[in-house]
């Protein structure tokens, strides 16, 4: 794992020995929140002293927040601009109050990059642009991005892998070469919708790349199974004619309101085809063959084409170290509390 050198030193010039400066880059560049276990494991401490002294002058300095978790132990939120400042990281995310299954999902991220230490994973939103844009050759409008308002008097701003989650080059197996890999984290919410939406907002990245793979980490298995089925159903299936008439003649009949009564297995299909067939092509496509300006046959046409030759994967992570003190919290049923 990559971290730059300049920035270490910074960090350890406000009182920080290498390893605290180290692992609190880390934390400002990934995720923000901490245990003092991954502290430990990060910097394989086991006096109990050493820790809490860290944890002393962190809290001394104002460059964090403790909170304690039902007595379980405690997450610590790195917030301060003087140790994001000096990595030129002042405008992360990272540094605001989020919510808590937010939190649960940034601590299984430190759990994986901490497991992980051998991969460099992409840090910033400039490293993942430059890479699908410059060394992919993929359109900007195809990667995932939201809009922000600007403040009073500017623009809206367009942001691109706001999520943050991994994104690292590694061979799928021993001995194959390395592929684009995308992490998702999963909080432990139980429901797949989190990822359904994630997969959407990835679609058109992923039609534009010859090989990925999509690894999906959580601190428990349960949701594996449910998570490939989704990834199959939604990403591995080919772009059929027979999809994009369907999806056509469902999506015409809705906006002629042609529905007297309502079917549902029509409306599921449409909100997933409306994910999967976004773009100027499709939507081309579509007012052609509203119009009356292409044929089925053409379209049939068009997507009979061999397509060009693929490697898709999922695969499954399940983090190591399953505990986190906001799993207690869920357990006792406290839900939704915000960093104070």
């Amino acid at each position: 794992m990559k971290q730059r050198e300049d920035h270490i030193e910074r960090i350890a010039a406000l009182g920080y020995t290498e390893a605290e400066a180290r692992f609190l880059y880390l934390v400002a560049t990934h995720s923000g929140y901490f245990t003092l276990r991954q502290f430990n494991a990060f910097a394989g401490v086991c006096r109990q002293k050493h820790c809490m002294s860290f944890a002393q002058k962190l809290l001394k300095q104002g460059h964090a927040h403790v909170r304690d978790y039902l007595g379980k132990g405690s997450v610590f939120h790195l917030f301060s601009r003087l140790i994001y400042g000096p990595m030129e990281k002042d405008n992360l995310q990272n540094r605001r109050r989020h919510s808590f299954d937010y939190i649960r999902t940034r601590l299984v991220l430190m759990d994986f990059l901490l497991e992980n230490p051998g991969h460099d994973f992409l840090e910033t939103e400039s490293d993942k642009i430059r890479l699908f844009s410059e060394s992919l050759a993929v359109p900007k409008d195809f990667l995932p991005r939201k809009l922000y308002r600007g403040i009073a008097g500017g623009g809206p701003t367009v942001r691109y892998f706001v999520d943050k989650f991994p994104l690292f080059l590694a061979p799928p197996v021993s001995g194959l070469s390395p592929v684009v890999t995308f992490g998702f984290i999963d909080p432990g919410s139980g429901s797949m919708r989190r990822f359904a939406l994630h997969l959407a907002a990835y679609q058109g990245l992923f039609r534009n790349l010859k090989s990925f793979r999509l690894l999906y980490i959580a601190r428990r298995a349960s949701a594996f199974h449910r998570a490939k089925d989704r990834f199959h159903r939604s990403v591995r299936e080919p772009l059929e004619s027979d999809e994009i008439l369907r999806y056509f003649g469902i999506r015409r009949k809705w906006e002629r309101h042609e529905y007297v009564v309502p079917v549902t297995a029509d409306f599921e299909f449409l909100n997933e085809a409306r994910r999967r067939f976004q773009g100027e092509r499709f939507e081309s496509l579509y007012q052609g063959w509203f119009a009356g300006r292409i044929a089925e046959q053409d379209l049939r046409l068009e997507f009979s084409q061999t397509p060009p030759e693929r490697t898709v994967l999922f695969d499954t992570y399940l983090v190591r170290n399953g505990h986190s003190p906001l799993d207690e919290k869920r357990r006792h049923g406290v839900k939704g509390a915000r960093q104070r």
